[in-house]
């Protein structure tokens, strides 16, 4: 069994355009980005002249009409984040911050001419976006942002500081949410603005192919329409989070089967005691309970995509999909790197690079515990934050 979700026969689920979108990005990343994977990453480096190429092929805001979008439905979305994150999660970091946090962000609250200015350029990997959310000292608790925005006639003067941002060093365009006396607002702040400076973060243990940043706002004066005219509240950038975070529930499914792929092949063909070791009792155990897991996380996926496109899903449905599927996939990671043995922890092999990733995936976006709690609150009506 060359793909462990034929276990269940999960691919009889799809239909013919969603598996011909899901092979055309396996072949895509086969041919341009796996080749180069353990290099990236121990180098890290993220090679930022492939954006281009991910807009042609169409993955950038893949699932937003119009703007020069491909307007794919839910699911097709997913699988080309489960097939991204199969090869490293700092690419599907990058398409998911790229298309569901910087362009939804425009797509959704921004002007029109906002949104012509900066999204086809972003759709074809011409214009690179990040998303400004995060601060040092308010991660779980955006609530609590220091960075303020305030009026100075018809401009506005940005102070602050946001920090753990995909994509920051290599933006063109920021989305910013700052405080102000109407609440939070989100502001677009383009890349050589006087006072914006980004900062790459260096000496990361995960993630490494992706480029992560701090981002510091020092007066920095924007026009009015450098404001999202449409976005009023907390519940904005919110939104935009559960946007990314049902492209990560599809991903760690790729990162979780691309591990149970290899070490299959790696328990074939490593010869111990006179056996390949993939058929002493322990080993399939390991392959049983993890291909168990694995086709579970996919079936949940399949099926928040399904209810996602109905426009019935909810935001505890994307916590549980989140939660879960990151869960299983860094405990298969790691399981897998058992089955490798010492060769497991060589970049010859992807279950410890994934594992590396999986720990920031099971972190941004939510960690495990907040969306725990968002569960919790779904189920006793008790929000247990505070």
């Amino acid at each position: 069994m060359k793909d462990p979700l034929d276990l269940l026969d999960i691919p009889s689920l799809l239909t013919d355009e969603e598996r011909e979108i899901q092979a055309t990005v396996a072949r895509f990343l086969a041919d341009h980005v796996r080749p180069n994977l353990p290099e990236w990453f121990e180098n890290a480096h993220f090679p930022r002249e492939i954006a281009p190429e991910l807009g042609k092929l169409g993955v950038l805001g893949m699932h937003l009409k119009g703007y020069g979008c491909a307007g794919t439905e839910a699911v097709a979305y997913g699988l080309a984040c489960l097939e991204l994150e199969a090869a490293d999660s700092g690419f599907r970091s990058f398409v998911s911050v790229q298309g569901s946090l910087a362009m939804y962000s425009i797509h959704r609250y921004g002007s029109e001419e906002q949104k012509q200015e900066w999204l086809p350029r972003m759709a074809a990997g011409e214009a690179i976006g990040c998303f400004g959310l995060t601060e040092p000292d308010f991660g779980s608790n955006p609530a609590g942002m220091r960075t303020r925005a305030v009026r100075d006639g018809e401009d506005w003067i940005l102070n602050g500081a946001k920090m753990w941002i995909t994509n920051g060093a290599i933006a063109d365009i920021a989305t910013v949410w700052a405080a102000t006396e109407e609440g939070v607002r989100g502001f677009l702040v383009p890349r050589g603005t006087p006072g914006f400076e980004a900062r790459e973060i260096k000496q990361k243990l995960s993630l490494r192919a992706s480029t992560t940043a701090e981002l510091s706002f020092a007066d920095v004066r924007l026009p009015a329409s450098a404001q999202l005219p449409e976005a009023r509240g907390l519940g904005a950038p919110l939104s935009c989070l559960n946007e990314a975070r049902f492209g990560i529930l599809f991903g760690a499914v790729g990162a979780a089967r691309d591990c149970l792929q290899t070490a299959l092949a790696y328990g074939g063909e490593r010869i111990q005691f006179d056996r390949p070791i993939s058929g002493f009792q322990l080993t399939q155990q390991k392959f049983a309970d993890m291909a168990v897991s694995l086709n579970n996380a996919a079936l949940l996926a399949v099926h928040l995509g399904r209810l996602k496109e109905q426009g019935r899903i909810r935001p505890e449905q994307v916590s549980v999909g989140k939660l879960n599927n990151v869960r299983e996939a860094i405990a298969i990671a790691r399981e897998c790197r058992t089955i490798l043995g010492a060769n497991g922890i060589s970049l010859d092999y992807s279950p410890l690079r994934h594992a590396n990733n999986l720990e920031s995936v099971l972190t941004y976006e939510g960690t495990s515990e907040i969306h725990t709690l968002v569960i919790g609150q779904a189920l006793t009506g008790i929000p247990a934050y505070r």
